[in-house]
């Protein structure tokens, strides 16, 4: 007997939990680049600092998708606040870069292990139809965040009579304070179809053995998916981190570039609300590689001296575009994953997205110290027209014939995947108990 599909109050609990972390993770990184320039860094420390960020969750990703296949995923959602407060709380006691840089790693180990719980809950709890909708509005939880941060990170860093050091440590206490208050939405937010108090089915944890780290890697999207991810986040990682560097030196107030900041994920949150009719218009392909070709183009106007109301044409233009790419990469991943795998894909994903974090910031700090600071969104566009060409490959690919290779962006239909001896619970695209 099929039992009663779920409402989704659990998804707007964890949209608030999301919105929360992610507005404290958001005030937190301008507000750490903020006190290691009161610290004495250059352009080249920053990038370093934002680097380290995700240097750790770049080693536990993996392992931590391997558990959550195995296992239930909201115990990942509290550790990882944990983690993300006490990362945000002394990274503003921090008297060094060396420190500083320890802090921000932490700080990244929390969001890895609340982004890989969460994302692992919204693609075991959601059904094929409905994974591009919940997926986009998983995603404005951070959109929201990324709104609220920047702009409460502006209103508290003064550079005033050398004031920088001290209000960035205030806006890193205050983003300890809101990451903690996310715990207040962190309720029934995982179903126990079963009374067990598990929802892995068996049968998914015998796939998710099975199947390594390479095969889930050649299976046909993945790899594309975690591409068009890793450029994406880049670009928003690269712009959270450097914006206030191109400030200072364009003589832009730290206020002026939280407002910015925020410009640009108002206009990312407008984008995952439009996502599901930008989908029936468009097709999932044809979406994805518009919207990076337009994320290219916009992300190398920025590094034009531009004055600070274009800088915000050009922001709000590059929100909407960037707004595209997460929430289709990660049902791009979830359906083109083996069974009893996803959430390993995801943290693959993530991986990806981490490793991203580690080069690109690197990278940008680079070319920063040896060209300027302009140089890093020119390497951005150069990233998203790359993956413009790689979202763009399934049109080219599939034989005229296959028409539910669009809506898909690649991978095979979910409802294909299903080996003999396998069975999927109704409405939900993953095995039954």
């Amino acid at each position: 007997m099929e039992s009663p599909k779920p409402g989704r109050g659990w998804l707007l609990r964890l949209v608030i939990a999301f919105s929360f972390t992610q507005g404290a993770v958001s005030m937190a990184r301008p507000a750490v680049s903020y006190r290691a320039l009161a610290l004495g860094a250059d352009a080249r420390a920053v990038g370093v600092i934002a680097g380290v960020y995700a240097l750790l969750p770049l080693f536990a990703a993996v392992p931590l998708g391997r558990r959550t296949d195995h296992g239930r995923c909201a115990p990942l959602l509290p550790v990882g606040v944990a983690l993300i407060a006490t990362g945000c709380a002394l990274s503003g006691t921090a008297g060094s870069l060396p420190e500083m840089a320890a802090w921000s790693g932490v700080m990244g180990l929390g969001h890895l292990s609340f982004v890989i719980g969460a994302q692992s809950i919204v693609a075991r709890q959601s059904g094929p139809d409905e994974q591009d909708r919940n997926f986009g509005h998983f995603t404005i939880g951070a959109s929201l965040g990324q709104l609220i941060g920047p702009i409460a990170a502006g209103l508290v860093v003064s550079e005033q009579d050398g004031a920088m050091g001290r209000t960035s440590a205030a806006a890193l206490f205050v983003s300890a304070a809101l990451a903690a208050f996310s715990v207040t939405s962190l309720w029934r937010i995982e179903r126990r179809p079963d009374g067990t108090g598990t929802t892995a089915a068996p049968a998914g944890e015998t796939a998710a053995r099975r199947v390594p780290v390479r095969g889930i890697l050649t299976t046909r999207g993945v790899a594309s998916g975690m591409f068009i991810s890793l450029a994406v986040l880049s670009a928003t990682d690269i712009l959270t981190a450097y914006l206030p560097v191109v400030g200072e030196q364009r003589g832009i107030s730290p206020a002026v570039v939280g407002v910015l900041l925020s410009l640009r994920a108002t206009a990312t949150v407008v984008c995952r609300l439009a996502i599901t009719p930008m989908i029936r218009l468009m097709g999932r392909t044809v979406l994805m590689a518009v919207s990076c070709l337009g994320a290219a183009l916009l992300c190398t106007g920025i590094a034009l001296p531009v004055p600070a109301w274009a800088l915000g044409v050009l922001l709000a233009g590059l929100g909407f575009c960037l707004g595209v790419g997460q929430p289709l990469s990660m049902t791009t991943v979830v359906q083109a994953a083996p069974e009893g795998a996803r959430s390993t894909a995801l943290a693959l994903r993530l991986t990806g997205n981490r490793l991203g974090q580690v080069a690109a910031p690197a990278s940008a700090g680079v070319l920063a110290g040896l060209v300027g600071t302009a140089a890093p969104f020119v390497m951005l566009g150069g990233l998203l027209l790359i993956s413009a060409a790689i979202a763009v490959r399934p049109l080219r690919e599939r034989p005229a014939a296959d028409p539910a290779g669009d809506s898909a962006g690649g991978p095979p239909a979910p409802g294909k995947r299903h080996t003999e001896g396998s069975s999927a619970a109704p409405g939900t695209g993953r095995p039954s108990g």
